[in-house]
């Protein structure tokens, strides 16, 4: 029965893992939408999405099942616990590349945003690649680091997102308020995804060392 066990959460960090590089994938192909007005990628970013949420059913259903017939204690509860939550933060990275992948479907063939501002936007994007690459490597991890952050937060990500707002915002904006509010709402999106990966990196800090979110610094 242990190894039934021991092969089924395998079988969820695998799971997991797979969810993560296509949520990775998904933000490259963002990136790639949003940068270049590219209507295939931006499909491609849907695509992936749904492949997501297969995924995350499979890690739904296959962690409820350890839980109800395994009882896990200890470690093993932790995690699966975790495996879940973090399905959960994938889940909501992907679809916050979605919502950005909408604003490019919208407005293509013109690209979402003048060339200042699009440029704000894509280096928005590629620092949420680089949050889920980081996110990826640290499911896979076997023995990360216990004594600091391991998906750091991108301080940059706050100064880009102000500095886009600032531009919306300015009473001589002259592209209209409805690409002012989608300006404002991919910031927001970009960074309600760039949230989850650092909380991803948070949760397997959890599973390795016991320490709860509330109580994990940045240092």
């Amino acid at each position: 029965m242990r190894t039934k066990f021991s092969s089924e959460l395998i079988a969820l960090t695998e799971e997991l893992a797979h969810m993560a590089q296509l949520t990775q994938e998904a933000s490259e192909r963002a990136t790639a939408a949003l940068g270049g007005a590219d209507l295939t990628a931006a499909y491609e970013v849907f695509a992936l999405e749904e492949h997501v949420e297969i995924e995350h059913a499979k890690c739904e259903d296959r962690s409820v099942i350890l839980l109800a017939l395994e009882a896990p204690v200890a470690r093993d509860l932790r995690q699966v616990i975790t495996a879940m939550q973090i399905a959960d933060d994938l889940m909501a990275v992907s679809r916050s590349l979605s919502r950005v992948a909408d604003v490019v479907v919208r407005r293509y063939p013109a690209v979402v945003a003048p060339a200042q501002v699009l440029d704000l936007l894509v280096e928005m994007s590629g620092a949420v690649t680089h949050l889920a690459g980081s996110a990826v490597r640290v499911i896979a991890a076997q023995n990360p680091p216990r004594d600091r952050v391991l998906v750091p937060r991108d301080e940059n990500l706050e100064r880009l997102r102000g500095r886009l707002v600032e531009l919306a915002a300015d009473d001589g904006w002259p592209h209209g308020s409805a690409m002012a509010i989608d300006i404002a709402l991919l910031a927001h999106h970009f960074e309600r995804a760039a949230d989850h990966c650092v909380r991803i990196g948070r949760l397997i800090r959890f599973f390795h060392t016991g320490i709860p979110l509330y109580a994990q610094t940045e240092a």
